[in-house]
């Protein structure tokens, strides 16, 4: 499902117009990633967490040629489901 299947989605199941419906789709999104951004967490109830985890630097290796390098260290975005929404997805 990409972006503007949700848009379509939001836009077929509310009153919105079209374009309403991509401003609000296009509003969450930028909203959650900015927090993100800032180091802060954005909860979903009934839903999932998303949160903002450091990885520290390491050594990795190339598994086609086996060289090693240094991997820096980094932000990335980690989910955490829901209760609920482990038990709708199983």
């Amino acid at each position: 499902m990409t972006k503007e299947d949700i848009i379509k989605r939001v836009w077929s199941e509310s009153k919105l117009t079209h374009k309403q419906a991509k401003e609000v789709v296009e509003t969450v999104f930028s909203t959650v990633k900015n927090v993100l951004a800032k180091g802060e967490q954005v909860e979903l109830r009934g839903f999932g967490k998303f949160r903002v985890r450091e990885k520290n630097s390491r050594m990795g290796r190339n598994p086609r040629t086996g060289v090693e390098a240094e991997i820096v260290a980094r932000k990335v975005v980690n989910f955490k489901p829901s209760k609920n929404f482990r038990l709708e997805v199983n």
